[in-house]
């Protein structure tokens, strides 16, 4: 019969409930995904994701396109995030009339913008945004800078 390197055998272990508690600790419980119609939307260009700030970016290729984002607590940027750039906006707001830039943010004026989750539109906009990105629409999308490598 095994034993652990304390003497304790692997049955006792598991009766006093020991690998059940370690194995609670071990698996990382992972978040709902918010907005989850938008990720089954983009499946066909087999998105990848990534967690980024306590919400969910997307990317398809190698740019990064939304970032959907449900905090618990009630805030104005809960919603679909855009990739994009001031240059855009125009454009983008004559598709979305409830599109902004982020407050969280701290600026006036952002590249990003939010499909507001409190917006009458909401899964309407979402949807459209989705059609964007499979229409590969140019407005829509940034490459990431390269990370900073760690001196090591």
């Amino acid at each position: 019969m095994g034993s652990f390197d304390i003497g304790v055998s692997f049955r006792d272990s598991i009766a006093r409930g020991g690998i059940l508690r370690y194995m609670a600790y071990a698996v990382k419980r992972r978040k709902a995904v918010p907005f989850e119609f938008v990720l089954d939307a983009l499946s066909p260009l087999e998105p990848r994701t990534n967690p980024m700030f306590g919400c969910l970016a997307i990317y398809v290729g190698p740019k990064i396109v939304l970032i959907l984002r449900d905090k618990a607590v009630a805030n104005p940027d809960n919603g679909v995030w855009l990739a994009t750039t001031e240059e855009h906006h125009e454009s983008l707001r004559a598709e979305f009339p409830h599109m902004r830039s982020i407050a969280v943010l701290g600026k006036a004026i952002t590249g990003w913008q939010v499909l507001p989750a409190d917006a009458p539109d909401f899964e309407e906009s979402a949807l459209r945004a989705c059609e964007l990105v499979m229409a590969r629409d140019p407005r829509i999308g940034k490459v990431p800078k390269p990370k900073k490598r760690k001196n090591t």
